[in-house]
């Protein structure tokens, strides 16, 4: 059984920084393609923030240029996302997801990915 636990959220000032964690489990991870998602306060839809796909292909969001990275060990199974210079607007419960499906699309969709962690908040205060 596939399972992600996301952790490393919590409450920061703007400008602040934090590193989130994905741990994943059941699976063999360099099989998948992998991704972080995030779903704003009152926000129906998550948004697209980084995948990493087939032969290491990788996608990011123009709001995360300059302020966010993306890192894997796959032999920990576990991927990271630093956040650097937050923002309140950046205030979102996080999300890690794979999938073992091809990422054929920009923006990747959440529909592209199968199994998803339960999330991490982050709060960031003004």
């Amino acid at each position: 059984e596939v399972q992600l636990q996301a952790s490393g959220g919590g409450l920061v000032q703007t400008g602040g920084s934090l590193r989130l964690s994905c741990e994943a489990s059941g699976f063999t991870f360099d099989d998948y393609n992998i991704g972080w998602f995030r779903q704003a306060p009152g926000k129906e839809r998550e948004e697209f923030l980084f995948a990493k796909g087939t032969y290491n292909a990788t996608w990011h969001a123009d709001v995360v240029e300059g302020r966010f990275t993306f890192s894997t060990d796959n032999a920990k199974k576990t991927m990271w996302l630093q956040l650097n210079s937050l923002e309140p607007e950046d205030t979102a419960v996080y999300y890690c997801a794979v999938t073992t499906r091809p990422i054929t699309t920009y923006p990747p969709r959440v529909t592209d990915f199968d199994s998803w962690g339960r999330g991490t908040l982050v709060t960031v205060s003004s």
